[in-house]
């Protein structure tokens, strides 16, 4: 479900930008491998660059100083540039003049994280995305809008057919499923229990594929309905309607926020990765637990925390966690229910599109700690307990 700009930059990513390039065959996509085969006597670094030269992609290498190491063709063609090699070695500000673009670059060196724009050069609307790599170089990647318009409708409608052909049978079952939990006997109600419990998890899995496909194809600022939302009062909202599995294990809600505390974004949005949050911070408390969470402003920055009591995170928790479908020892789990194994995915691409991040470390005092951050504070209130 990832669209056609993650895999080159999840390939960049895995093969290290600057001097000493590596290359990590099991990260390399098909096509690179057939390439890197055709050119297996070239020095990796060499591979790299001819893989970008011949794709349908713009690339751009910038070093530490801001210069341009490589330009692909494509990325000449997309920029409406005409200078081939003699634009090896020059500024790339100066090259192509853009303050968004600039102002990405910027801000990808000094945190450290990839930063997604749109651009629009002599009427054509781009896409692009800001990646830094090692020894403060970065990669630049560009494509026109339309034809990645073309690719997200496509796939967007692949998932929905999909999802639509899933959904049909799954009620069906449902269906069966709660014909035959009205006429169990003592040898067949566990089978039947867990055929219910399967069922439910498979429609949830194809529900969360298809939220994330949405999300994953969404620009941050676009694609969705903003509104003033009191983020406060959304989590009394989000925790109500998990209390009734809270209550079952008396986990309680410890809720620290100032009085009002607001920002613009999407609410049904923002209500879904709350739920994610609350739900996963339940899963793995104790019983009679308590679930700890903290709101706080910061300069134009508003910065969500939920830790709970559990068990705290793993170092594979620490590098995989976001990933689609990860899911930490089960053993670790203080509750038997079992999801999708996409629910923080969602949140970080609910992140994403509202201009945030999501970043997960273990408390100080024990347990994990999620941590929700967020632009565009509207309005705070004087803090108080709750």
């Amino acid at each position: 479900m990832v669209i056609a700009l993650a895999r080159p930059l999840e390939l960049l990513l895995a093969l290290g930008l600057g001097v000493g390039l590596g290359l990590l065959p099991s990260l390399v996509v098909t096509s690179w491998r057939r390439r890197a085969e055709q050119n297996r006597r070239l020095p990796p670094a060499r591979q790299l660059l001819s893989w970008m030269d011949s794709s349908a992609i713009g690339w751009i290498l910038l070093d530490r100083q801001g210069l341009i190491g490589h330009i692909n063709p494509r990325a000449e063609k997309i920029l409406q540039l005409d200078g081939g090699r003699l634009l090896l070695s020059q500024p790339f500000g100066d090259v192509y003049p853009d303050p968004d673009l600039a102002s990405s670059i910027r801000i990808a060196r000094r945190q450290d994280r990839p930063q997604r724009l749109e651009l629009h050069r002599g009427g054509n609307d781009l896409d692009a995305m800001v990646v830094p790599g090692r020894d403060g170089w970065l990669v630049v990647q560009i494509q026109s809008r339309r034809s990645l318009d073309a690719q997200i409708e496509q796939q967007e409608r692949w998932v929905s057919d999909v999802a639509h052909e899933l959904k049909t049978p799954l009620t069906a079952l449902l269906l069966v499923g709660d014909s035959l939990a009205a006429h169990v006997n003592s040898q067949n109600v566990r089978l039947v229990e867990r055929l219910q419990r399967e069922l439910l998890r498979l429609q949830e899995l194809v529900g969360d594929l298809l939220e994330l496909s949405r999300l994953e194809n969404t620009l941050p600022g676009t694609g969705q309905r903003t509104s003033v939302v009191d983020l406060t009062q959304l989590v009394e909202q989000v925790w109500a309607s998990l209390r009734p599995l809270a209550d079952q294990r008396h986990i309680a809600l410890e809720l620290v926020a100032p009085a009002q505390l607001r920002l613009r974004g999407d609410n049904s949005h923002l209500h879904r990765a709350l739920l994610n949050l609350f739900d996963n911070a339940l899963r793995y408390s104790p019983d009679d637990g308590v679930v700890r969470v903290s709101l706080d402003r910061r300069g134009e920055w508003c910065q969500l925390s939920v830790a709970d009591q559990g068990p705290g995170l793993s170092e594979d928790d620490l590098t995989h966690l976001f990933e689609r479908f990860y899911r930490g020892d089960p053993s670790r789990a203080r509750s038997q229910r079992i999801g999708s194994g996409l629910g923080l995915s969602i949140v970080q691409q609910i992140a994403l599109t509202h201009g945030g991040r999501i970043q997960a470390s273990n408390h100080s005092q024990g347990g994990a700690l999620l941590e929700l951050i967020l632009p565009g504070v509207v309005l705070t209130g004087e803090a108080n307990n709750r």
